[in-house]
């Protein structure tokens, strides 16, 4: 019974081939039909509200997939379907229409969706724009149009007004704004910051998440270097040469299995992660090495079958679920409606290529071996990447969303990111079962009642002989300062990374330190219970605990003399964005107001199961004996 409901409608497809790729694509588009409006325009897909109408939230339900859609037809595929899309562009741009979308104002949602329609018509006209009537085409100019005197966003959002326009261009539309287009790109090429690396913003903006890549910027840029090369060939030879840059970074945000690590907002558009792989080959990118297009493209194909997997991604009707592995509106968004999720249509970019290009023409490839085993310190995310453990994990201190999100500190501000184990979002203000305190240091004033974790992060900056370390502030009251190392993992002691905080407090603490957060049943799916050896279960001897689950192992051990106690902590139900029932091993402390220097050391284990296997490697026990040192550097301060 361990397989009954953990298999989704595409298990059994293969996902190696183009043709493999177009048939996953089909049979997530299929069960959209159900969910289509008679005139073709709206696709609704549940009554979860966000921040935008209700027509706009349906508007992405039909916009989204078509991203897919409008791979497939411009890589000489064909789709039954198509005609609803068609219909939907007749019948959401007329104002006459009952199901027609509303024309833009400023800052719309309708804005966000232009960007698929503009890209559709940019690169499958004769599917989707020619068997338009003069009078529906006459309309969906005059829609998309309706954006370029509005004012949007100063973000990647920019970017959907771009498409808007190219859309309109290649329709030889008299609405094609070319100035407006010429602005919008000159604005957004001042969010470069050089090696590949753009931010989600102005000066002053840190933030460098999925949409700084995949999600939005470097895809969009990819897109537009292919689709406009003749016609502003400058530009698009400078996208192509930050893209390879990139790619060289961002190449740590895979594992060898094709998991990507989730870090920041928007989670839910899944293997959208892995798109700007895709969109490389599209934009016909000379690769860097270790990169060729055999390891593009086991990149991306690993990525999309592992998503095919999940079975908590999907409904039994093959539609998508909010969440990540599995349904959870706590990981999301304001402005994620039940069509948001496929935003991950994106991925199917490559089916727009022919059989004969390299990346479908190569073989697959595993991640580089010369990638494996590393450390890396990534200077614009402020991250420090590594895969020492078996997984990729980043060490993170510095970024934050630029305007409120919902579960902004744990989704940019806990020390640690892992693609093995996730990251977990609070379910409640309350216990601290309910914050998901993983990779964080929580602190409470009031004896537990409340918790605060780190979101706004000062001063974050590189330390050490290469790859170095993290070195930031936090302020999360006026009378406390905690600044924290954060120290990647080394050869001596691979599984292990190190944190170290100096806590200056004018107040009583309560604190709680937390490694991965992991699987947290036993074998016949009861609760892990305490055990002793390499069995399935938790331990909490004084200053450490852990636990060992099929997923691997997590721990965490005090080094800094300060008596905090170790405790499997079961958190509650659905704060793991990868696991629904996790365990957390945590260690308490006490802290007194003192003018003196409070040093809390820890150093945490982490040992995920491999594909295929249930539980860690053997011989993880040996690993736990060891322990990382404390950099000279940092000791001197201590002392």
């Amino acid at each position: 019974m361990d397989s009954f409901g953990q298999t989704t409608p595409f298990s059994a497809n293969p996902l190696r081939t183009k043709a493999d790729l177009a048939n996953f694509l089909t049979d997530l588009l299929d069960p959209l039909a159900a969910h289509t409006s008679p005139g073709g325009a709206r696709i609704h897909l549940g009554h979860t509200a966000t921040h935008y109408d209700e027509a706009a939230a349906q508007l992405e339900g039909f916009s989204r997939p078509i991203w897919g859609l409008a791979s497939l037809l411009a890589g000489g595929g064909e789709y039954s379907g198509t005609q609803r899309w068609v219909d939907g562009f007749t019948n959401g741009c007329d104002p006459a229409h009952e199901e027609f979308w509303g024309d833009m104002r400023h800052k719309d949602q309708r804005m966000v969706e232009c960007s698929a329609i503009g890209f559709s018509i940019a690169v499958a006209r004769e599917k989707l724009w020619d068997p338009l009537t003069p009078e529906a085409k006459a309309n969906v100019e005059r829609w998309l149009g309706g954006m370029n005197d509005k004012e949007m966003p100063n973000t990647n959002w920019l970017w959907f007004r771009v498409f808007a326009n190219l859309g309109l261009a290649k329709a030889g539309s008299a609405r094609f704004d070319p100035q407006r287009m010429k602005a919008d790109l000159d604005h957004l090429d001042t969010f470069y910051i050089g090696d590949g690396w753009s931010r989600d913003g102005p000066e002053g903006v840190v933030q460098l998440d999925y949409y700084s890549s995949s999600f939005a910027i470097q895809f969009a840029q990819l897109a537009y270097s292919k689709i406009q090369t003749k016609e502003d060939p400058v530009r698009c030879e400078e996208y192509r040469n930050r893209a390879r840059q990139f790619a060289l970074d961002f190449v740590h945000y895979f594992d060898a299995e094709g998991r990507a690590i989730p870090f920041g907002r928007s989670l839910t558009y899944r293997f959208a992660m892995s798109s700007f792989w895709g969109a490389l080959a599209f934009a016909d990118v000379d690769l860097p090495a270790p990169l060729t297009w055999g390891v593009v493209k086991g990149i991306q194909l690993r990525n999309i079958r592992y998503w095919a997997k999940q079975a908590g991604a999907y409904y039994p009707d093959g539609t998508l679920t909010i969440g990540y592995c599995y349904p959870n509106h706590n990981m999301t968004e304001n402005y994620n409606s039940p069509g948001s999720p496929y935003w991950c249509c994106k991925s199917f970019v490559s089916l727009s290529l022919p059989e004969t290009h390299p990346f479908w023409a190569s073989e697959e490839e595993p991640y580089p071996s010369s990638l494996l085993n590393v450390t890396k310190a990534l200077k614009h995310p402020l991250h420090i990447a590594t895969n020492l453990a078996g997984h990729a994990y980043i060490l993170s201190s510095g970024q934050q969303c630029s305007y409120p999100v919902k579960q902004g500190p744990a989704k940019y501000g806990k020390l640690a990111y892992s693609s093995a184990f996730g990251y977990s979002v609070p379910v409640g203000s309350g216990t601290l079962e309910e914050l998901g305190g993983d990779s964080t240091l929580a602190l409470s004033d009031d004896g537990g009642e409340t918790w605060k974790c780190r979101r706004d992060t000062r001063e974050a900056r590189f330390e050490g002989p290469a790859p170095g370390w993290l070195r930031s502030m936090w302020y999360p009251w006026k009378d406390v300062q905690v600044e924290t190392w954060l120290v990647p993992p080394t050869d001596a002691a691979p599984l292990w990374h190190l944190r170290v905080h100096r806590i200056r407090t004018g107040r009583q603490l309560t604190s709680a330190e937390g490694a991965w957060a992991i699987y947290g049943q036993r074998k016949d799916g009861r609760a892990l219970e305490p055990v002793e050896g390499e069995e399935f279960g938790t331990m909490a001897d004084g200053g450490a605990a852990r636990a060992a689950s099929k997923a691997g192992v997590s721990g965490i051990v005090d080094l800094g003399g300060q008596a905090r106690k170790g405790t499997a902590l079961r958190t509650d139900a659905n704060t793991n964005l990868m696991v629904a029932r996790a365990v957390l091993p945590t260690l308490m402390g006490e802290h007194e107001p003192s003018e003196q220097d409070i040093w809390l050391v820890a150093a945490v284990f982490g040992l995920p199961s491999i594909e295929d296997r249930e539980g860690a490697a053997e011989g993880w026990t040996e690993e736990w004996k060891k322990r990382p040192s404390v950099p000279e550097e940092i000791s001197v301060l201590i002392k």
